[in-house]
């Protein structure tokens, strides 16, 4: 290594790690004490604003105040100030044990009624924690010892919102003040970095901008609507896994949006999963107390379970891969809602194998290897593997002991074998069979979920699915539900953040814009983007009449990959002077010669 390396290595600063409150004991502990602060804080500023709840959260806290003027900015700067003053009174933080009639007395005295309704719903033993011997509130912990443990450089005030008490929107509406606290103030200012990053990434903000999808009040929440930008880019999408799919054996299918509501009960949709799905649509009020009518449908697997079992199967047609990218609808609750990321009605690249005992764990081995292959083409290569799995204590699974150790036991042998980065998340499986998620961390490191991969020896069960064995006997297939992408809004959302809106030139909407320096080169530059249309490349010309100089801004802010400016040298030379965001200017080349490269660059998923 050279003196210089050795310098320059020792300049770069060294990464600031920001953990969970759940990956971190001392967080909780400064986080949950912060909102004590918080809210000892707001009720000496506020005497008539009353607490109810103020629980850690991921990345900060909370507390729900009831108080009969709205907050602030103004007021959270105060709040802040008046934290800081608490803090430097070095507090002890002490917890108390008392019988619930006590508890019930003290919260009288000061006239608190949401601790009564919080009191009722507290099992024993009845915990208090006191700042001081000025301010308590009903806790479980835990806490730090002292206020000085807190750091009031490490901790900020954020924002207002409206909550319901109790998430319950009959109830009362009160005002929500959201918080962050860390150890360091260095880590302060690096999670106010990384969230200002996210405000610039944010998809919502770039998919507008680039022109790739809007949401209408008329239309309805959760329900985009995509432009032909936004259009060409989920035909990319689903025409590359299309592709990669008829490569690997996979089958085509298309099926309907709604169904008999009987198809969802055989699947068990209707009974485990109905609060999420949008209500049945009936004739009249017989048919509805009957449950008898039509439903959007919120999965795909019932369906192309209809089309398997329409004739009697042989094991020599298994495995049978059926694949569609089926649109469902889910009937999200309007708070829940975000961009892309969470919306009502969303297509799902969408396949089931059925396949025999035998051939189970080489099939699931393939897919995960379909999906590997799909996370390099688009780059993402910060994951790691979930196993999702039934929770025994829970009431929500359908099937036997016996299937589910079988299927789990399938998706167990899979991670082993590959060696792959994974860790169980049980509670995750969906109700009719586990799942091997992958957990995609992107470059602010949060965690986004993408592709999926599900055993199901359930649904065959109530489907009662047969094939007819090698010695003529009739034996029950075994599911293999996957999904790479796993939708495809909400993939294009995380990929616009991702890619901060800089998608590489084989997914770009547009991956070409000749720029023409006056008029009269616009017939030729109108010519060159012909033929590359021709040749699959997407390319424009910009007839705007603007000077080549917003041209190139214009260009620029479209995030377009390849730039071409054409001016009277490069018509009478055939050329195009070549401008990229990858990789600059890159000077004079011949219109063959760029034709060329772009093929290349995009069938090999390359830069220019």
């Amino acid at each position: 290594m050279s003196p210089n390396q050795d310098i320059h290595q020792a300049e770069q600063p060294e990464k600031i790690k920001l953990p969970r409150t759940s990956e971190s004991e001392n967080l909780k502990k400064i986080r949950h004490t912060t909102s004590h602060v918080m809210a000892m804080a707001v009720q000496k500023l506020f005497p008539k604003a009353q607490v109810t709840i103020g629980p850690w959260i991921e990345n900060g806290f909370y507390y729900d105040f009831d108080s009969p003027e709205p907050f602030t900015d103004k007021d959270l700067k105060a709040i802040q100030k008046e934290m800081a003053k608490i803090i430097n009174r070095k507090l002890p933080v002490t917890r108390e044990e008392v019988s619930r009639e006590e508890a019930e007395r003290r919260i009288k005295e000061i006239n608190e009624p949401y601790k009564l309704e919080i009191l009722a719903d507290l099992k024993e033993p009845i915990t208090i924690y006191h700042l001081g011997d000025q301010w308590w509130d009903l806790c479980a912990g835990p806490h730090v010892e002292n206020t000085q443990d807190l750091n009031p450089k490490a901790i900020d005030l954020e924002s207002v919102a409206g909550a319901y008490w109790r998430g319950d929107e009959t109830k009362a509406q009160l005002q929500r003040i959201y918080g962050t606290a860390w150890e360091t103030p260095e880590q302060l200012a690096e999670y106010k970095r990384r969230k200002e990053e996210a405000l610039r990434r944010d998809h919502r903000k770039l998919g507008k901008e680039l022109g790739l999808f809007i949401f209408s009040d008329q239309v309805g929440p959760g329900l985009p609507l995509w432009t032909p930008k936004g259009t060409v880019l989920r035909s990319v999408l689903e025409d590359f896994l299309k592709q990669e799919q008829l490569k690997r054996g996979y089958l085509p299918v298309v099926t309907p949006h709604i169904a008999r509501v009987d198809l969802f009960k055989t699947s068990g949709h209707w009974q485990k999963y109905k609060e999420d799905m949008f209500p049945l649509m009936a004739e009249d009020e017989a048919a509805a107390a009957l449950e008898q009518g039509f439903v959007m449908k919120p999965m795909n697997c019932p369906f192309h379970i209809q089309i398997y079992k329409s004739e009697l199967r042989s094991y020599r047609e298994l495995p049978m891969r059926l694949a569609e990218f089926g649109t469902v609808y889910r009937y999200e609750q309007s708070g829940e809602l975000g961009g892309l990321t969470r919306v009502r009605g969303f297509t799902v690249d969408d396949s089931h194998l059925f396949v025999t005992p035998e051939q189970l764990d080489a099939e699931f081995l393939n897919v995960v290897d379909l999906i590997l292959s799909v996370f390099k083409s688009l780059q993402l290569k910060n994951f790691k593997a979930r196993l999702s799995f039934r929770d025994p204590a829970s009431d929500k699974y359908i099937g036997s002991d016996e299937a589910w150790e079988k299927a789990q036991g399938a998706i167990r042998r899979a991670v082993e074998q590959l060696g792959m980065d994974h860790f169980e998340g049980i509670g995750e499986a969906a109700f009719y069979g586990p799942k091997l998620d992958f957990i995609f961390q992107d470059a602010l490191e949060r965690e986004w979920q993408l592709g999926t991969v599900q055993v199901d020896y359930n649904l065959p069960e109530r489907f009662d699915l047969e094939y007819v064995a090698e010695d003529g006997s009739r034996k029950r297939p075994v599911m293999i539900h996957r999904a790479p992408f796993g939708s495809l809004e909400r993939l294009i959302g995380i990929l616009i953040e991702e890619y901060a809106g800089d998608f590489p030139l084989w997914l770009a909407p547009v991956q070409i814009r000749l720029l023409s320096v006056s008029d009269a080169q616009l017939d030729f530059a109108k010519a060159v983007v012909a033929k590359m249309l021709t040749l699959g490349i997407r390319a424009e010309v910009d007839t705007s009449g603007d000077r080549l100089g917003k041209l190139i801004r214009n260009a620029e802010k479209d995030k377009i990959p390849v730039m071409a400016v054409v001016g009277a040298k490069e018509v009478e030379t055939n050329s195009l002077s070549i401008r990229t965001r990858a990789s600059g200017e890159l000077g004079a080349i011949s219109v063959d010669e760029v034709v060329q490269k772009l093929k290349d660059a995009i069938a090999n998923f390359d830069n220019f």
